[in-house]
């Protein structure tokens, strides 16, 4: 693997950047299952301007204060043995994350242009889907009554950015609320993106350095609020990139969500590969 200078930043790692710059110092927030960009996000922010973060994982059901760098077969090190208390899930899901409002980043299927989204199949029906997706996990109860949920989606595309759901897994700016909002903030590979408060709707915020307004709005299955003046993203800092490639994830887990067919599993190889080495065999001599 070939050192980039550190003045340079792969997408991921503008993303996780975002993320970072999504949270305050003090907070608790929600990570979830198979999300390396939302965790090298809070890290981030841990190790620079948040440090009394707190965390509330999926993984093993605990309440974090201290940190592990990331892993894939060792991601439980991150969670589990800095566990501070466990809860099972359903009290997670259905109590714990209500009464505490915990920020949380969700990565969607299929997001509408008033932040409801998809988890749970593609096309089809729900009993005979083209793709089944992994499912809701805990984000029906939380995007109901919660007032600060987050997105993210890592591959922007008319496929994920519809006009109309297959199926609502996850409520957004909806007038038939009675408690709760929906979501804040949405980081894709293109852009950031809000919701404007009168009508609910999915507006740009920034263009990546490199993007064109024009790409975003081809890639975008329903029209978006565009304000007249639309800055560009901030670039990661040399600080932000050092601590991401040797402190948080020198694996390089993170970029395994913006990587896709052969590329994700070659990336998938390395990275066991060299968690093998630390950690002794983690997988079969044969997977390649």
């Amino acid at each position: 693997m070939v050192d980039m200078p550190i003045n340079d930043y792969t997408i991921d790692e503008l993303i996780v950047t975002c993320v970072s710059r999504q949270i305050e110092d003090g907070e608790l927030v929600g990570q979830g299952i198979a999300t390396p960009l939302v965790a090298a996000g809070f890290l981030l922010a841990k190790l620079t301007h948040a440090p009394n973060l707190a965390f509330a994982s999926a993984i093993g059901q605990a309440i974090c204060q201290n940190w592990a760098p990331i892993g894939v077969a060792t991601i439980e090190r991150l969670w589990i043995q800095q566990s501070l208390l466990s809860i099972d899930f359903v009290d997670i899901a259905c109590d714990f994350l209500p009464r505490f409002s915990i920020k949380e980043f969700f990565r969607p299927g299929q997001v509408d242009p008033y932040g409801n989204f998809n988890n749970i199949h593609i096309g089809g029906s729900y009993e005979m889907p083209r793709l089944r997706l992994p499912g809701s996990g805990g984000i029906p109860d939380v995007t109901v009554t919660g007032h600060r949920n987050y997105l993210y989606v890592p591959r922007h595309g008319r496929h994920t950015f519809v006009k109309k759901l297959d199926f609502r897994s996850g409520i957004g700016h909806d007038d038939g609320r009675t408690v709760g909002r929906g979501p804040h903030y949405l980081i894709s590979d293109l852009g950031q993106f809000d919701f404007e408060p009168d009508s609910g709707r999915m507006r740009i915020m920034s263009l990546h350095p490199g993007i064109t307004l024009k790409r975003i709005i081809a890639k975008t299955g329903f029209e978006l609020v565009i304000p007249d003046d639309i800055p560009e993203t901030v670039p990661p800092s040399p600080e932000e990139i050092s601590l991401l490639r040797k402190t948080i994830d020198p694996l390089g887990v993170r970029s395994l969500e913006t990587l896709s067919g052969s590329k994700r599993r070659k990336k998938l190889v390395e990275i066991l590969k060299s968690e093998s080495k630390m950690t002794g065999p983690i997988f079969d001599k044969n997977f390649t």
